[in-house]
């Protein structure tokens, strides 16, 4: 599949300044796209319901990003062509005093699915090493010297650590991870963000502090191109997906979401010969009937 092309899983280095945010090398008709896109919804519905009748995996989408990269569009729709009964959807956002007071996975692990559904995080515990690293918030932590006296390096050499241990957890316990990043170029942003001041309808999507973060574009780059190559491996990959072309963008993620789910266990449960007898029984008892 096309998204191979950015799959990383630990075998192979990411480098984010050498890859395209557009598909214009991947021989691309849009028409063509369109359509396989559309086909891979449909197949997307018939997979997740297989899979939330086996209940025996659940599955872990995590979608991260720059400002103005697509992530809700995405969410809205790709993920837009799964059954809600069966997905939950968790926006992380600045943690609150009272996550402060844990460990940073366990506002995480609270928004886990049950096995047999999926779950999408719009943004992850993946900010707890890039807003919190680039702009040093660890330092304002309520935490013991013991765990930041090593200095910052250490201090998220850790946390890279704990994630890939935590990933490798939830993997063996039935879980499948799959991490997304959208890599939107810095004109691409620009564009995006103009287009938030002008349209009244998506002024409400825009801020300041967007302007303000977009001045370490650069940085985040190099930050995310890190956090990449730290914690990808075979059972939670990383997919670094060009997002200049939102419909394309969306043709690679549906393309992903298929892949995994085809991936995952989903038989439907086997009825015993009792309970294949009483389907008979209901049968005859409908059809005698007198409508």
């Amino acid at each position: 599949m096309k998204a191979d092309r950015y799959r990383f899983d630990g075998t192979n280095r990411c480098d984010l300044r050498e890859l395209p945010c557009n598909g214009k090398d991947d021989d691309l008709d849009k028409e063509k796209i369109l359509a396989k896109t559309a086909e891979n919804l449909q197949e997307m519905a018939a997979l997740q319901d297989a899979l939330y009748a086996d209940g025996r995996e659940g599955v872990i989408f995590v979608l991260q990003a720059l400002d103005a990269a697509g992530k809700d569009s995405t969410i809205k729709h790709v993920m837009g062509g799964l059954n809600p009964q069966g997905v939950q959807v968790t926006s992380f956002k600045q943690p609150s005093s009272e996550e402060l007071r844990h460990d940073f996975l366990w506002r995480v692990h609270k928004a886990l699915p049950p096995r047999g559904g999926i779950a999408i995080f719009n943004r992850s515990y993946y900010e707890d090493v890039l807003v919190v690293q680039l702009h040093e918030l660890y330092k304002g932590y309520k935490m013991p010297p013991r765990t930041l006296d090593g200095g910052k390096k250490e201090f998220f050499k850790k946390r890279y650590r704990q994630i890939e241990h935590y990933e490798e957890y939830l993997y063996e316990n039935g879980y499948r991870i799959v991490k997304i990043f959208l890599h939107v170029s810095k004109k691409e942003q620009k564009k995006r963000f103009l287009e938030r001041i002008d349209d009244p309808a998506k002024n409400w999507k825009f801020s300041h502090s967007d302007v303000a973060e977009r001045a370490f574009f650069d940085e985040y780059t190099d930050l995310f191109n890190t956090v990449i190559n730290e914690t990808a491996c075979a059972h939670s990959p990383w997919y670094a997906l060009p997002a200049d072309q939102k419909w394309y963008t969306r043709y690679l993620v549906s393309e992903i979401v298929v892949d995994t789910l085809r991936r995952c266990c989903h038989t439907y449960p086997r009825l015993s010969e009792e309970a294949l007898a009483e389907l008979k029984d209901c049968r005859v008892q409908l059809e005698a009937e007198d409508l």
